[in-house]
């Protein structure tokens, strides 16, 4: 077995290997040097406490061959074999891929120091030392990690300019008038929010000193955050043979190809929730389960792939939590808003809830889990 990404879904995958009883070889090919760990407190805990701990456990006990610092850069389907650039090629008899997603970074800023985007460890201990010295920052683009990092920078008293080229943060996962919530939440923490706006360039002797909007604009800056999205790693899929579209397309078991599956944020599945229609899901939990699905369905044991999605995020002592689909594109009802910032909404597609978000309202939230499981079981 190969496993093409050392991430959580990755990892997740091995130990279900395991769990089932395999006790044959499991080569992990990884692009950065560490073993699994958790990327959800580099946002916010790691930048907060140099003591933090992200490692996952257990990456020692599952006898699996570390092939890491190489990324792969081939698949070679025929041949069976994962390719490594000059590095020796890795022979499979099932794969699962798992190469996650990358940063997207700002055109024109390379080369500054002081540009930094934040998905590995290195990049967060990287924005950890910058802040060290209480710099100016501005971070461009408030979805769930901009948002993050944004709270976790007023946590600790560092000046924040957050630019943001939509309406309001986070309308596209969870809607305009969350997204308006939001908005007035960083407000209330002396975020200096702006809407509607784009980065049109950075400029300074070597180092950020100036960030440029495209409204003219002049902020002067000691860091920018590039918190622009991700997208998929398959470039080096190209031309395998595997179905690529938004990410590694699968069946609704997990197979991409005879004896090859994908699971977590670079694997897209057809969704029964929503009549078969492909979706991509960049979500903590979505990565634990659909590593170990991948795992059952390349053994032939596994049922289709239809999870309820959930993910948290943290934001100036709120935790926002959902189930099942949210975002723009689905009807938004606003069931309870709060002054303290405490809100519930639900989100409709083709007359039914298909998922639903909180802050503050957890047990609401118990309920619907039950009602989008029961629906989809």
């Amino acid at each position: 077995m190969a496993i093409a990404g050392a991430g959580l879904a990755g990892l997740s995958a091995a130990q279900e290997l395991r769990r089932l009883g395999h006790d044959g070889e499991i080569s992990m090919v990884g692009a950065e040097s560490h073993r699994p760990y958790r990327r959800p407190p580099l946002s916010k805990d790691y930048l907060l406490d140099h003591d933090a701990d992200v490692a996952l456990p257990g990456t020692g006990e599952l006898g699996v061959t570390w092939l890491l610092g190489q990324a792969a850069t081939g698949l070679d389907l025929a041949g069976r074999r994962l390719l490594r650039g000059a590095l020796p090629s890795v022979p499979f008899d099932a794969l699962v891929i798992a190469t996650g997603v990358r940063p997207r970074t700002l055109p024109g800023a390379d080369g500054l120091r002081g540009v930094v985007t934040l998905r590995t460890l290195d990049d967060a201990r990287t924005l950890r030392d910058a802040l060290a010295g209480r710099p100016r920052v501005v971070v461009a683009g408030a979805g769930f990690l901009g948002s993050e990092v944004a709270a976790t920078l007023r946590a600790l008293d560092v000046p924040v300019t957050l630019v943001e080229p939509d309406r309001v943060p986070l309308r596209r996962p969870l809607g305009e008038q969350v997204g308006a919530i939001i908005a007035d939440l960083h407000r209330a923490h002396d975020v200096d929010l702006r809407l509607g706006r784009r980065v049109s360039a950075v400029t300074g002797a070597g180092r950020v000193e100036r960030v440029h909007l495209d409204d003219g604009t002049v902020l002067a800056a000691d860091l920018l955050v590039a918190a622009l999205g991700a997208e998929p790693q398959v470039e080096w899929l190209h031309g395998s043979g595997v179905r690529l579209d938004g990410g590694v397309v699968v069946d609704r078991h997990g197979l991409a190809a005879p004896r090859v599956a994908a699971a977590g944020d670079v694997a897209r599945w057809p969704s029964a929730m929503l009549g078969g229609e492909l979706i991509r899901v960049e979500h903590y939990s979505n990565a634990v389960e659909q590593g170990a699905h991948a795992v059952r369905a390349l053994l032939g044991i596994a049922d289709r792939y239809d999870p309820v999605p959930s993910f948290w995020c943290d934001l100036y002592g709120h935790r926002l939590r959902s189930v099942g689909l949210t975002g723009a594109g689905y009807e938004l009802r606003l069931l309870a808003h709060e002054p303290d910032g405490r809100f519930l909404a639900e989100y409709h597609h083709n007359g039914r809830v298909v998922g639903a978000v909180t802050a503050g309202f957890l047990r609401r939230l118990t309920t619907y889990r039950h009602l989008l499981t029961k629906e989809h079981a």
